[in-house]
């Protein structure tokens, strides 16, 4: 019974990693890319993004209860999980243990951007293009976003692969080979993206 609870809980968090919460983060990351085109783009983005009907009710059911959940529970996978990198030294199991470092990483990363703009923005502060170049205009905080933003995209990427296997999608070792160079493409396009954003505020 437990093995099944463990399974079961084991694929909720797979799958909660991918929708809705990597569709959240492409849906972000497309947003913050806006300020490419300029402080007026982004800004009409994000209200726009501000104005949708039912925000709030939309963002704890669809944001933030997943992403607490797959944040909680991965933090827990990512202390009770056995890696064998210095036995084996494979590509996936260096995969399996960045899994969980860059899931730490991001679970902090996420938790101070909330704290630093959603929770700012409750307080009364506005969330836009200016506030984004003042928290960039830092180099740490700089250093500290681009860390966290690819560690991220890494950890959603990465985690596609492990969602397919779970779910049954790739079974063989030839689909899962292909897996890998799939979710590495999807790093590498989501990185672009996603360090583009960042400098576009500096």
């Amino acid at each position: 019974m437990a093995g099944n609870r463990e399974f079961m809980n084991r694929r909720l968090h797979s799958l909660l990693g991918v929708i809705p919460v990597g569709i959240f983060l492409i849906q972000h990351l497309v947003i913050n890319h806006f300020a490419t085109r300029g402080a007026e783009a982004f800004n009409e983005a994000a209200h726009f993004m501000e104005m949708l009907p039912f925000r709030y009710v939309l963002e704890i059911v669809i944001i933030f209860l997943p992403l607490l959940y797959h944040a909680i529970y991965g933090v827990y996978i990512a202390f009770t999980a056995k890696n064998n990198v210095s036995n084996y030294g494979y590509l996936r199991n260096w995969l399996f243990m960045l899994q969980r470092v860059s899931g730490v990483v991001t679970f902090i990363f996420i938790a101070w951007h909330v704290w630093e703009t959603r929770i700012a923005a409750a307080l009364g502060a506005e969330v836009n293009y200016d506030m984004m170049a003042s928290i960039l205009s830092s180099p740490f905080m700089l250093a500290f976003y681009l860390i966290g933003v690819i560690s991220t995209i890494f950890h959603f990427a990465n985690g596609l692969w492990s969602f397919a296997v779970s779910w049954g999608i790739t079974v063989t070792p030839r689909s899962q080979v292909i897996s890998t160079y799939v979710t590495l493409a999807i790093f590498i396009a989501l990185s672009y993206v996603g360090v583009r954003a960042i400098f576009a505020f500096v």
